[in-house]
């Protein structure tokens, strides 16, 4: 092999090829572990207040009776569907990582999601803790940045296909709900609008960045790349992209459960376009979104003529569900994920690598 000089690096053992440096390893382990507990705790003050305001303000008895008279039966239900929701988050993460071992990436993914309940990361900052996971067992920085990259656009594409399909649904009467533009057409153009922005980024930019080799031209590559790479994921069939749409439907689907655990559900148009427009509140940085997501979420029912009472336990059961079922199993993860970290990874072929072995 022509061009190929010996190495003067001094040889490392496995264990340090795996984790570089220990020392900085070992302070982003210290800091992301003190970040997901006192998450963990503030979640269960906030919650722990918020009993207490059902319990003592008079005017939220209503939704303390019907929190506390919901059949178990339905809440077990709404477990499940939340439990199901987190297996598609995990078929995505492997989708993307086709490499990465089933079991390790199923414990990053779950991870990212504790992180995502817990912490106040939003969604970049809870990928951004699975790419750690991830750079730490030794893969490749910039091959990390680029699939998580890839994992954030395809779920938040399938977030903005499934707003458009249920506000434009509504509004031409393929799904029952409101048909007034304001609560339905413009949502659903709304989201017709950033998923054809999305498609028009890779030529316009690469049309800007062309002859140049600047900091700016080498982000819109980067970027034109990163987006084609989820187009690929999204457009070629895959059954394993049921698991993007799984995660957010099967979530939606607990609060539809929850609603009719209290005795009645709006229509599904509602609830999805509610649940879309109200989860943008998440964007505050509150650990869980406690309070600030189920003020958004109630607001939104209202205005599409929900009950507020019933729209109130509705959104309280559901964010519990949500909040502690990926907070409980993915801690348990990432505690699993601690005990192994120096443990090699046994690589997976792709797909298509796979075919051609056959």
């Amino acid at each position: 092999m022509t061009g190929v000089t010996p190495s003067t690096k001094p040889k490392t053992t496995p264990e340090q090829e795996i984790c570089p440096d220990d020392t900085r390893l070992g302070m982003d382990e210290k800091r992301a572990t003190k970040n997901l507990v006192n998450g963990l705790i503030s979640l269960a003050v906030l919650i722990l207040l918020a009993v207490g305001l059902l319990l003592a303000v008079p005017s939220l008895h209503d939704v303390g009776h019907d929190i506390t008279h919901m059949p178990i039966g339905w809440v077990i239900v709404a477990v499940i569907l939340e439990i199901l929701s987190c297996v598609g988050y995990i078929v995505a993460f492997l989708q993307v990582f086709e490499r990465a071992p089933i079991r390790f990436g199923a414990r990053v993914a779950m991870t990212e999601l504790a992180f995502g309940a817990a912490v106040s990361l939003g969604g970049a900052g809870s990928v951004a803790v699975g790419a750690w996971l991830l750079i730490e067992r030794g893969a490749k920085p910039s091959r990390v940045a680029a699939r998580s990259a890839v994992l954030f656009l395809l779920t938040s594409g399938i977030n903005v296909i499934v707003l458009a399909a249920a506000g434009l649904g509504a509004w031409v009467g393929l799904l029952p709900g409101r048909t007034d533009p304001l609560l339905s057409l413009l949502p659903g153009a709304v989201g017709v609008f950033v998923f054809l922005a999305f498609l028009a980024i890779p030529p316009v930019a690469d049309r800007i960045s062309e002859g140049h080799c600047g900091r700016v031209a080498q982000w819109l590559r980067v970027t034109a790349e990163t987006i084609r790479a989820t187009e690929r994921v999204l457009f070629r069939w895959d059954w394993r992209i049921l698991g993007a749409f799984g995660y957010l439907l099967f979530d939606i689907a607990v609060l539809w459960v929850c609603f009719h655990a209290i005795g009645h559900a709006p229509t599904v148009s509602t609830i999805v376009l509610a649940y879309q427009i109200g989860y943008l509140s998440n964007l505050i940085p509150v650990p869980g979104g406690i309070g600030v997501l189920d003020g958004s979420f109630v607001g939104m029912f209202v205005l599409y003529g929900v009950n507020d009472t019933l729209a109130t336990s509705a959104t309280i059961v559901y964010h519990a569900i949500s909040l502690w079922v990926p907070a409980m199993w993915g801690t348990v993860c990432y505690m699993l994920l601690r005990r192994t970290r120096n443990e090699p990874l046994n690589l997976r072929l792709t797909r298509a690598e796979r075919r051609r072995h056959a």
